[in-house]
């Protein structure tokens, strides 16, 4: 597995002298399997326009594009680019477009292609000379054929979202953004009225239960994409809640053994990237 990093930021893309050096654009992560010729791409942040720009230079000269994209949830600066996907124009070209049914009645397909209506943009989905696929994910393991594995895992965001961890010839590639630990629901302090003894105790252990499933899914892997939009002063001031991890956060790094690598990802838009790497 071949792994590039075509955008790294989270809500909005924000080019600019501060961000030459990881560049400014919204998540968009490459995966390229060299033997199967095969191309994964996780999520269609603004990133995925220079990926389709190297796209339709570098694999349509040798033939359709064929390609699977695989999205963590439908929150803006993770789709915002599908419009811009230059392949997605292409006739011949084949898409498959994964992620999770993430709000009330609307589609994957509504989330997405959505986007692509007069009264946000010039071209209509109908008029993508492409061949689309949309495809609805839960939490579950999945054979994709040429010996890759899928495994996903619903993270802790206010719309649904998905981990993925991808499998290949004994390597292992992970993704648990954006997400943060989960907590309990219920009261927790004895002196509120509505305290009750049972419902916290079932909160406490339901929470503990579901962040040892997050790192046992991120356990082993030898590559793990994880947040890094707070300081841990900034989240815990204001942010716990928002589904986000601070670039700190120790739950994952409990996870042993491994993960391996840790690059962080969906990086804030507003600081400088010396503030994340000192």
């Amino acid at each position: 597995m071949k792994v590039k990093f075509w955008g790294v930021r989270g809500s909005i893309p924000c080019p600019g002298p501060y961000t030459i050096k990881y560049g400014g654009n919204t998540a968009c992560i490459e995966l390229r399997f060299v033997d199967p010729n095969r191309l994964i791409i996780i999520d269609a942040g603004s990133g995925i326009r220079e990926l389709g720009n190297y796209m339709m230079a570098n694999d349509l000269p040798r033939g359709p594009i064929k390609t699977e994209i695989f999205l963590t949830h439908t929150h803006w600066d993770h789709i915002m680019g599908f419009p811009f996907f230059t392949p997605g124009y292409i006739p011949g070209t084949k898409l498959k477009i994964y992620g999770p049914v993430s709000y009330e009645d609307n589609s994957l397909e509504d989330s997405v292609g959505g986007q692509l209506t007069y009264r946000y943009f010039p071209v209509r989905r109908t008029e993508l000379a492409s061949e689309i696929e949309y495809i609805n994910l839960k939490e579950d393991q999945f054979d994709l054929g040429d010996g890759i594995i899928l495994t996903t895992k619903y993270l802790n965001h206010p719309l649904l979202c998905l981990g993925y961890r991808f499998e290949y010839c004994d390597k292992v590639f992970c993704t648990a953004y954006d997400t943060e630990p989960f907590q309990n629901v219920f009261c927790t302090d004895l002196d509120d009225p509505s305290y009750n003894e049972a419902m916290a105790h079932e909160g406490d252990q339901a929470a503990r239960a579901e962040n040892q499933r997050v790192e046992e899914f991120t356990a082993g892997a030898d590559l793990l994409v994880y947040d890094a939009q707070y300081t841990q002063e900034e989240y815990e001031s204001s942010k716990i809640g928002w589904g986000i991890l601070h670039v700190n956060m120790p739950s994952l790094r409990r996870s042993r053994p491994g993960p391996n690598v840790w690059p962080c990802f969906t990086m804030s838009p507003y600081e400088l990237m010396s503030r994340w790497m000192s």
